[in-house]
């Protein structure tokens, strides 16, 4: 089924080369016909990796195999295949694993924990990885430091747009680039999703530094968003630092204050491709952003603003329009976090719509109404109880994600 372009979809950005990343796309045939469906990137010696990955406790053999190797903290390569997400696969899915990465490892000449792996597409069908590992040998010779729009698309399932967003940051005054590319479109929830993101930088990054750089990025993009609240078995970010630009030396003891820019701009990036990833969710035809305040806390006010965001009541009404604010206060009550019904104040585009239990004085509807005729829809919330706060971002739930859904095998 040709499924059309997100009309929330952003454009791809010029992506300037990241030292030391050479990478590209093959077709080899593993579910799609005529597209790709594996991509390869090669990293120098040396670089470092982190990793954030799903909670679902049934993840993909990919995810345990890039569990075991980040404890090494080293990366030379690597390898992603669209089209089934080797998952519910027992021994067969781990042996798939491990040939791909011996693969990739005998074609750089690297040890086998140095390759990391990921997989997205359909659960509980076998990867066919001698397809997978058939197609290794010519893509690896075909590598090169400007095809970022090949792998973007080569890892895209139901995705509409392919994904990317680069910035440039300082690390004690010499700069360094941050280029990402991200695939997701359903399946997407906190803990993150059937979301794949890999991210590369030139700067030179102990690994300790840079896993806790990764993590309080995720925690402020990825794990902020929300399609349809269900929490994929693949969901992995990667980040690859590979030492090519030459700055200041980053200690792994005390270094942190070094990269505050770098934390901003690789913050900014993953907020950046995680709102691609709402913009493209399944059926979308809005993007809404919650901000929640007044909260006894900001966790809290992150549970109130998720139980709204993955409120089917309020995304259909979003979806058709309906400046329904009862369907918030009902999502808030069923938050189970702290809520005072005489306190609450709701508002959607800038007006507030209801206050102190009940309808603002004199409320009008028509700029509520004509809001919600746009692409970008804001709702606001104040609990009146106290100062967390938080933001989350979801889109509308339309008859297009069951379409989407209901023919994803076919």
């Amino acid at each position: 089924m040709a499924i059309p372009v997100s009309p929330l979809a952003v454009p791809l950005p010029e992506l300037p080369a990241v030292a030391g990343v050479r990478l590209g796309a093959a077709a080899a045939g593993i579910r799609y016909k005529g597209r790709t469906d594996v991509v390869m990137a090669e990293f120098p010696a040396g670089t470092t990796v982190a990793g954030v990955f799903t909670k679902n406790l049934c993840p993909g053999a990919p995810v345990d195999w890039d569990r075991a190797a980040l404890a090494n903290g080293k990366a030379r390569v690597l390898v992603v295949n669209a089209g089934n997400a080797n998952v519910f696969t027992g021994k067969a899915g781990a042996d798939a694993a491990k040939a791909t990465a011996v693969a990739a490892a005998e074609l750089v000449g690297c040890p086998v924990k140095q390759v990391f792996l990921a997989s997205t597409g359909v659960i509980g069908e076998l990867l066919p990885h001698e397809r997978l590992t058939a197609a290794l040998p010519a893509l690896h010779g075909t590598l090169s430091e400007a095809s970022w729009e090949a792998a973007a698309r080569g890892i895209m399932t139901t995705d509409t747009f392919p994904k990317a967003s680069t910035r440039v940051a300082s690390i004690g005054g010499t700069e360094v680039r941050i280029t990402g590319i991200a695939k997701g479109s359903g399946m997407i929830a906190p803990d993150m999703a059937t979301m794949l993101c890999f991210v590369f930088t030139d700067a030179k990054i102990p690994a300790e530094l840079l896993q806790s750089a990764l993590a309080k990025g995720v925690d402020g993009s990825f794990n902020c968003t929300t399609v349809d609240s269900d929490t994929s078995t693949s969901d992995t970010v990667l980040l690859f630092a590979t030492g090519q630009t030459k700055h200041k030396k980053v200690p792994a003891e005390g270094g942190a204050s070094m990269l505050r820019d770098f934390r901003a701009k690789l913050a900014d990036v993953l907020l950046d491709l995680a709102l691609q990833v709402v913009r493209d969710g399944e059926g979308a035809q809005k993007l809404i952003r919650i901000d929640v305040t007044g909260a006894v806390s900001a966790k809290s006010a992150k549970r109130v603003a998720m139980a709204i965001g993955n409120s089917p009541l309020v995304k259909t009404a979003i979806a058709g329009e309906d400046a329904n604010w009862g369907r918030i206060v009902m999502a808030v009550g069923k938050a189970g976090e702290p809520a005072d019904r005489d306190k609450l104040s709701i508002g959607v585009g800038g007006t507030w719509m209801a206050r102190d239990g009940g309808v603002v004085p004199g409320y009008d509807e028509a700029p509520v109404v004509a809001h919600m005729k746009g692409r970008e829809i804001d709702i606001a919330v104040d609990l009146g109880l106290g100062s967390g706060k938080a933001t989350v971002w979801t889109c509308d739930l339309t008859h297009g994600y069951i379409d989407i859904n209901g023919s994803y095998r076919s």
